[in-house]
C-alpha cells in the first residue's frame, strides 16, 4: 500500500496469484476466478486500507467471500450438469513460479475432490489449510463461528486425506506413461494401451452436454483402451503433445490447431489408475490454440 492508504500496482501484482489461487481452488474454475480476481481488483483499488495490516490476507478473504456467493449459486448449475464434471484445467508451466498457483491443492484429482465438498466446506478448508487463515477469519466470510468453522475444515480434511496420502507418481513417470499412451494410441495399438491401463482403472469424461461423451464412468482397462482408440477413429485428430496443467504433465489432443480433448491420469505402479478426458469446449477455449 502507499502511504495514503490505497492499493499500490506493485502490491497488487505481488499478491494477484494469491487471490487467483483462492477463487479457482474454491470454485474449480478459471473463468469464474478470474471474474472474482477482477471483482477484488475493483474493490480493492477504491478501499481506504490505511487499517489494514496483512494485506496477503485481507485480499484472499475477500477473495474468498465473493468466490463463497458464486460456488453457492453455482451449485444448482451443476446439479443439473450433463455427465460426470471436471474442473477446469489451468495452464501452468516453467513461468509459473508462485507455489500457490502449483502445488498439490491445485492438482486435478484433489480438484475433484473438493467438488464433493460443501461450499462451506470448501472454503473453510482453503483459507484454513492452504493460506493459514485463522479461523476467526474464516468465520467472518461464512457468517459462522470460529468452533463451527473448525469443525467444516476437519470435516473437508478428513474427504481429501485419501488425495493427500496417495503415492504421487514423478513428473518424469506421468510423461513417460502419457507419451507411452500416445505412442499407442496413435499405432492402434490395443494390447499397449491395456498394457499402460490398471485392470481396475476408472475413466471419466467431461462433455457437459456440448460433445459426446461418457455419461458415466468407465470401468476396466480394456474397455477404456477400445473406448480410447474409438475415439481417435470418429475426431481424427492431428496431434498430441505434452503441456501442464495445474502443475502435472497432460496430454492435449488437437485438431485443426484447436484443442478437442485433454486427458490427465493418477498412477500406480507405473500403471493408470485414474483417466481423465475433458471435451467440454468451453473449459478446454482458455487454454488456446497451437
Amino acid at each position: 500500500m502507499d502511504l495514503t492508504g490505497t492499493l499500490a500496482e506493485a502490491d497488487w501484482v505481488s499478491h494477484r496469484p494469491a487471490v487467483f489461487g483462492a477463487a479457482y481452488r474454491i470454485l474449480g474454475t478459471v473463468t469464474e476466478a478470474e471474474d472474482v480476481t477482477q471483482d477484488v481488483w475493483l474493490r480493492a483499488a477504491d478501499a481506504d486500507l490505511s487499517e489494514v495490516r496483512d494485506l496477503r490476507a485481507w485480499l484472499v478473504t475477500l477473495a474468498a467471500r465473493t468466490s463463497y456467493n458464486v460456488l453457492k449459486s453455482a451449485r444448482v448449475r451443476r446439479e443439473s450438469y450433463v455427465g460426470p464434471w471436471l474442473p477446469e484445467p489451468l495452464l501452468t508451466g516453467p513461468d509459473t513460479a508462485d507455489q500457490v498457483l502449483t502445488d498439490e491443492s491445485v492438482s486435478t484429482a484433489m480438484l475433484v475432490v473438493m467438488e464433493t465438498l460443501t461450499p462451506a466446506e470448501r472454503v473453510a478448508l482453503v483459507l484454513h489449510d492452504v493460506f493459514d487463515l485463522p479461523f476467526g477469519r474464516i468465520a467472518e466470510v461464512l457468517g459462522s463461528t470460529p468452533a463451527a468453522s473448525r469443525k467444516l475444515a476437519s470435516r473437508a480434511r478428513a474427504r481429501v486425506a485419501a488425495v493427500e496420502e496417495r503415492p504421487r507418481a514423478s513428473r518424469a513417470e506421468t510423461e513417460r506413461v502419457l507419451q507411452a499412451f500416445k505412442a499407442a494410441a496413435d499405432a492402434g495399438d490395443m494390447a499397449g494401451l491395456v498394457a499402460l491401463l490398471d485392470p481396475e482403472a476408472v475413466y471419466t469424461a467431461d462433455g457437459g452436454g456440448k460433445v459426446t461423451a461418457a455419461r458415466k464412468l468407465v470401468t476396466g482397462a480394456e474397455t477404456i483402451a477400445l473406448l480410447t482408440a474409438r475415439q481417435i477413429e470418429l475426431r481424427r485428430p492431428d496431434e498430441s503433445r505434452i503441456i501442464e496443467v495445474n502443475g502435472q504433465p497432460a496430454l492435449a489432443t488437437y485438431r485443426g490447431g484447436r484443442i478437442v480433448w485433454l486427458d490427465t491420469v493418477e498412477l500406480a505402479g507405473g500403471r493408470i489408475t485414474a483417466f481423465r478426458r475433458l471435451v467440454n469446449p468451453d473449459k478446454l477455449a482458455q487454454l488456446g490454440h497451437i
